[in-house]
C-alpha cells in the first residue's frame, strides 16, 4: 500500500459539500458497501460498522464540487450530483492500474469500502480500494435546464441536474407501489388483461388500430379500457380483481391528456356505490397523509397536498347542480327534441359548440364548464344521465324524473380523479345502451354492439362494483405538477415522437 493509499484511507468521507460554482463536468462514484450494514447505520446513530466484506450495493452515489478539500465527498443517497473531472485526474491520474481519458471530461468510476459514521453522526464510508473508472462521459454537466424542450427532449441530463424532475418520477413509482398494496391488503387479485383485441371496447373512444401478421387482413385495436375484460373474469368467479396497466386512445394532447396513459381499475362483486365511495375516500385520505410525509423526508423538491381530505367528501347531484349554475332547465333527455333544446340553450349562453354535437357531448361539455370547476376541494358529482355511462346500470330520478346512471365520480381541483359505477348485468338492457350509444357514433365514438360481451353476460354477471382512476392524473394531482409531461418518464406521445427528428441540444457554458 502505497503513502498515497495510506493518506487517502481515513479522509474519504460522506459529507454534504457545497454545491460546484462552475459547470464541472460530471463523474460518478457507485458505493460498494453491505447494505445491511448500512440499513443498521442508518436507524442506529451509535452503530458502527465491522463486516469487512465489500457487496455491491444498489445505492449509486454522487459527488458534489470539492471545493477547498483535498480529497472527494460524495452523499449516501440516490441524488446525483458532479464531481469535477479535472479534480478527478489531478488526484488520480498517476495511480496504478486505472485507466484515465485521454479529454478532459467526466468520469463513471467505483469505490470499494466499509460503511460507518462519523464522529458528527454523517454516514461515511472508508474506502479500501482507490478509485476505478468505469466509463467516460463526454460532455460537461449543464448547472441547471428551464428550457422545457431541451428537458423533455434530454430526459437522461434532466434527471441529473433537476431534482424535482426526478423525485416525481420516483413518487409516481411509490404511489403506484401504494396504490397496488392497499388493494392487495383487501383481497385483491392483480391480473393482466390483453391489449389488443378485434374491438376496443371498455370506453366511449377512438380507439388506435394496428395489423399482425398473424391477421393480415383484420384490424386489430388497442385497447381503450380493461373493463370488459375484468367484468368477464368477475363473471368466471373472481370477485376482486384489479389491474394497474396501460390504455390507449386516439385523441388529442394537452396539460392533462395523453394519448398513452396509465390507469387502474378494480371490480367487486357485490358492492355497491356506497362502498366504492367509503373505499375511495379511504384511500385517497391514506395517499395524501403519505405524500406529506415522502415531501418531509425523502422528496423535498416536492409540496404538501394542500386540499381538505375530511371524510365524507361532499356529493352533488348532477342534474340539480348544473341546472342551478346554469339558471335554467334542462330538457327530458328522453325526449326526440331533447338535442335540439340543448344546442339552443348552448346558443342563448355564448357557449360555443363542440364538434359533432351529439347529445352525450354538450352534456359533457356542459359538465366541464359548470360543474367541474366548482369541485376544488374533494366532491362527487353522483347521477349521471344516463347516456354518459352506458356500462352503468341506471334509474329514473325520483327529483328530477331523468334517467340516471349509477355512477359517481371524484373531482379534486376540478379534475377527474375517481370514477365509480354499480355496473350492469342485465344483458337485455345493455343490448339497449349498446344500441343507443351506437346512435351518437361518430369520428370520435367508434361505438358499436359488442356481441361476444352480450353473450358472457348470459351466463350471470353478479351485482358488481367498478372503480377507475387514472394514475398520471393522480400523481399530477399529489405532486402539485400542472403537465401531465412531467410525471411521463419521456413526455407525452408527442415528445416521444419527435425524439429522433432533431431538435434541441443541451447547452452548456464554456
Amino acid at each position: 500500500m502505497t503513502s498515497l493509499q495510506h493518506l487517502l484511507l481515513p479522509t474519504l468521507r460522506l459529507r454534504a459539500p457545497p454545491p460546484c460554482s462552475t459547470g464541472a463536468a460530471v463523474s460518478y462514484l457507485r458505493f460498494y458497501s453491505v447494505a445491511q450494514d448500512l440499513s443498521r447505520i442508518k436507524n442506529d446513530p451509535n452503530a458502527i460498522a465491522t463486516n469487512k466484506t465489500s457487496l455491491n450495493d444498489n445505492r449509486t452515489q454522487t459527488l458534489r464540487g470539492l471545493g477547498h478539500d483535498l480529497y472527494p465527498r460524495f452523499v449516501p443517497d440516490t441524488t446525483a450530483k458532479t464531481w469535477s473531472t479535472r479534480s478527478f485526474l489531478d488526484r488520480f491520474v498517476s495511480l496504478a492500474h486505472n485507466e484515465t481519458p485521454d479529454i478532459p471530461q467526466a468520469a463513471l468510476a467505483d469505490m470499494k469500502g466499509h460503511p460507518h459514521r462519523t464522529k458528527r453522526g454523517q454516514l461515511s464510508l472508508l474506502v479500501t480500494e482507490l478509485p476505478r473508472l468505469l466509463s467516460p462521459c463526454l460532455h460537461e454537466l449543464p448547472i441547471g435546464l428551464q428550457d422545457p424542450e431541451t428537458r423533455i427532449r434530454n430526459r437522461h441530463v434532466d434527471f441529473q441536474v433537476n431534482d424535482r424532475a426526478a423525485q416525481i418520477l420516483r413518487f409516481r413509482s411509490l404511489i403506484t407501489f401504494r396504490i397496488r398494496e392497499y388493494l392487495q391488503v383487501k383481497g385483491y387479485l392483480e391480473v393482466q388483461t390483453p391489449i389488443m383485441a378485434n374491438l376496443a371496447g371498455g370506453a366511449v373512444a377512438r380507439p388506435f388500430q394496428t395489423q399482425a401478421v398473424e391477421f393480415p387482413n383484420r384490424h386489430i385495436e388497442l385497447r381503450t379500457a380493461p373493463e370488459l375484460w375484468l367484468k368477464r373474469l368477475v363473471l368466471g368467479g373472481f370477485e376482486r380483481i384489479f389491474e394497474i396497466g396501460p390504455c390507449f386512445r386516439n385523441e388529442g394532447i394537452d396539460k392533462i391528456h395523453n394519448p398513452e396513459f396509465t390507469t387502474c381499475e378494480f371490480y367487486n362483486a357485490y358492492a355497491n356505490l356506497d362502498y366504492l365511495t367509503d373505499v375511495t375516500e379511504r384511500l385517497i385520505s391514506e395517499l395524501v397523509t403519505y405524500t406529506n410525509q415522502l415531501t418531509l423526508r425523502q422528496l423535498p423538491s416536492l409540496s404538501t397536498c394542500n386540499f381538505s381530505i375530511h371524510k365524507p367528501f361532499p356529493r352533488v347531484d348532477f342534474f340539480e347542480n348544473l341546472q342551478r349554475l346554469m339558471n335554467a332547465q334542462l330538457p327530458n333527455l328522453k325526449s326526440p327534441n331533447a338535442e335540439a333544446e340543448i344546442i339552443q340553450q348552448f346558443h342563448d349562453n355564448g357557449i360555443p359548440l363542440p364538434e359533432s354535437p351529439t347529445l352525450p357531448k354538450l352534456l359533457d361539455r356542459l359538465a366541464s364548464k359548470y360543474l367541474e370547476p366548482s369541485c376544488q376541494q374533494p366532491t362527487w358529482i353522483m347521477n349521471h344521465p344516463e347516456c354518459l355511462a352506458p356500462l352503468a346500470k341506471s334509474f329514473t330520478d325520483q327529483n328530477t324524473k331523468q334517467r340516471v346512471s349509477a355512477r359517481a365520480e371524484l373531482f379534486i381541483g376540478g379534475k377527474e380523479v375517481v370514477n365509480t359505477y354499480e355496473e350492469e348485468n342485465s344483458p337485455f338492457e345493455q343490448r339497449r345502451k349498446f344500441e343507443e350509444q351506437v346512435k351518437y357514433r361518430n369520428d370520435d365514438n367508434r361505438a358499436d354492439i359488442d356481441e361476444d360481451y352480450l353473450k358472457a353476460l348470459e351466463w350471470g354477471l353478479p351485482p358488481t362494483g367498478g372503480w377507475g382512476c387514472g394514475i398520471d392524473r393522480l400523481v399530477m394531482l399529489l405532486s402539485g405538477t400542472d403537465r401531465i409531461n412531467d410525471v411521463l418518464p419521456f413526455g407525452n406521445l408527442r415528445n416521444v415522437v419527435s425524439l429522433g427528428k432533431g431538435g434541441r441540444d443541451v447547452l452548456v457554458s464554456p
